[in-house]
């Protein structure tokens, strides 16, 4: 039996900006019968084309990028402080070199949508609405932007509904 609820994602008391840039999440799509899973600590939430929505950036080079371009969903999970290891460890490691599942000991639960795993405290189930690539060229500040890619390997931002949220 989950230990999750749904909630709406207007429901959410989390400080965004903690969860993201402090907490950071773990971004995870579907690979085959599998998933894997990336450390993000850059994003945000909020309202577009009158919808709830996440803002995610991967970088092209990332194992994890493939699968969400070629899926529709993927979800973002945030946890309590003592899985910092597995995050960091899925933050450094691909899922081209190694199992982040095995590795971690994270359960991998499989949503109709997106895979997640049960250790969360919060996940966001998301599905791609909108995706552009950032380039030199739209970087208003360069040297507020520019310092973040000196080997010029930008990322691609999406920007995905949030269609489920489930808190414990």
């Amino acid at each position: 039996m989950s230990q999750f609820s749904e909630i709406s994602p207007f429901d959410i008391t989390d400080n965004l900006f903690e969860l993201i840039g402090k907490d950071w999440a773990l971004l995870t799509a579907k690979n085959g019968d599998g998933c894997n899973t990336m450390t993000i600590s850059w994003g945000g939430a909020g309202i577009m084309w009158n919808k709830p929505v996440a803002f995610t950036l991967i970088r092209p080079q990332r194992f994890t990028y493939g699968l969400v371009e070629n899926g529709e969903y993927f979800t973002l999970s945030f946890y309590d402080e003592k899985y910092r290891e597995a995050l960091q460890l899925c933050g450094t490691k691909s899922g081209r070199d190694i199992d982040k599942v095995k590795e971690t000991g994270l359960t991998p639960v499989f949503d109709e949508a997106a895979p997640y795993f049960e250790e969360a405290r919060l996940v966001l189930v998301c599905r791609k609405l909108y995706a552009q690539d950032l380039d030199k060229n739209s970087a208003l500040v360069e040297n507020a932007v520019l310092p973040f890619y000196g080997e010029d390997d930008w990322h691609r931002m999406y920007i995905s509904e949030i269609v489920k949220v489930l808190k414990k």
